[in-house]
C-alpha cells in the first residue's frame, strides 16, 4: 500500500491502528501525523540495518533497533 505523501515509500504502518492509539489518548492526529511516523519508522530501519552490517550480520535483530 502506497502513501500519497511518501514518495515512492510504501507505507509500513497501519494508518487506522495509529490513529485509533492516538484517539485513545484522547487527542486528535492531524493529517501529516501518518507521513512523519512512517518516515521515522523508515530511519530507524536504516539504522538498524546499517547496524547489523556494521556487525558482520544479515540478520536484523532487536537490539539493532
Amino acid at each position: 500500500m502506497a502513501c500519497e505523501s511518501c514518495g515512492d515509500k510504501d507505507m509500513l504502518i497501519v494508518g487506522t491502528k495509529v490513529k485509533n492509539y492516538i484517539r485513545a489518548q484522547d487527542v486528535m492526529s492531524s493529517n501529516d501525523v501518518l507521513t512523519a511516523l512512517n518516515e521515522a519508522v523508515y530511519a530507524l530501519l536504516d539504522k538498524a540495518v546499517a547496524r547489523a552490517k556494521g556487525n558482520g550480520r544479515k540478520t536484523v535483530q532487536g537490539k539493532d533497533v
